[in-house]
């Protein structure tokens, strides 16, 4: 089973009917960068729990209601009183998005430490569930314990910067999490904060060389990359008309999990022993199911027949 951990929250996003320089009605989309990597890889149909704090109120019973009809088990998932947490969306004329949050006192920063189940292979962290006390120091621990017992962990910081009160300080931390990684994914807007005034593919290179197995860099209409001990391999974006691009990173991190666990390659020894043609299949899976992302609204990843067909 692959677990995924770290927060779900409700996007706030325009209505498209809205004329510029007006403010119109916002949409309530389920989302959280986490949330969207369970939610896509259940409809992907690999293993998926998800292992998170949700709101008793009206949102959190709406996300659990979706996590169980895309297929996610539930059975890690905590509820408290907390408010959900709210991000305010505002989209660019390409479609790309920048986000406002409203954390403080909200349900996904107290999530509480526990076991994960024994049939766990992998787990999968990231974006505000590692930024965001306590819930970050409650997600750490559980990177480090599974990882010591032999868990695949993937990572995407998914970096919302806004919410990073002291980057030298999260940057070290980040630095401190490698070792225990598999597959480091990120975007290269990740890659440019994490390692300011470097070379993207350097800096994916160098992380590379610190632990996981592969680093894998989005790069938006450049397509994506993986950065391996043996290279880098690189496959194009697919073109679609894009309504938004919310959840498309997410969507590459769950579809690439669910390659390599159809393929009994879980493990950093797979991964590192993956060949340059198993590497375009899986980064050619992740890019067609990303742009069935991004094609429509707020984050919908596909279900495993939409790729078939």
């Amino acid at each position: 089973m692959i677990v995924i951990g770290g927060e779900a929250l409700v996007d706030l996003v325009p209505d498209p009917s809205t004329p510029d320089g007006e403010l119109g009605p916002l949409h309530p989309l389920l989302g959280g960068g986490p949330y969207n990597v369970a939610i896509a890889l259940g409809r992907l149909g690999a293993p998926v729990a998800f292992y998170a704090k949700l709101s008793t109120d009206q949102f959190g019973d709406r996300m659990l209601q979706r996590l169980t009809e895309s297929e996610v088990d539930t059975s890690l998932v905590q509820r408290g009183p907390e408010p959900t947490t709210l991000a305010v969306v505002g989209l660019e004329p390409n479609g790309s998005a920048r986000y406002s949050f409203h954390t403080e006192g909200t349900a996904a920063r107290f999530v509480a430490d526990r076991p994960l189940p024994v049939e766990t292979t992998a787990l999968c962290l990231g974006t505000l569930g590692m930024v965001l006390e306590p819930g970050a120091t409650t997600y750490e621990k559980a990177l480090f314990r599974e990882a010591e017992r032999g868990v695949f962990i993937a990572l995407d910081p998914n970096v919302r910067a806004d919410l990073i009160a002291d980057p030298d300080a999260y940057r070290a931390r980040f630095a401190s999490w490698l070792p225990s990684v598999g597959l480091l994914k990120v975007s290269d807007d990740d890659a440019e904060w994490l390692a300011p005034g470097r070379d993207v593919l350097d800096a994916a290179r160098e992380w590379q060389s610190r632990g996981p197995a592969a680093v894998v860099v989005t790069r938006g209409a450049d397509g994506i990359t993986a950065v391996t001990s043996e290279g880098e391999i690189t496959v194009p974006g697919r073109r679609v008309e894009v309504a938004d691009t919310i959840g498309a990173g997410d969507t590459v991190q769950a579809a690439l999990l669910a390659w390599l666990d159809r393929n009994g390659a879980l493990s950093p020894e797979k991964v590192r022993a993956l060949d340059a043609e198993q590497w375009e299949r899986a980064l050619a899976f992740a890019a067609s199911a990303a742009a069935i992302t991004v094609s429509r609204a707020g984050a919908e990843p596909p279900w495993s027949s939409e790729l078939d067909a």
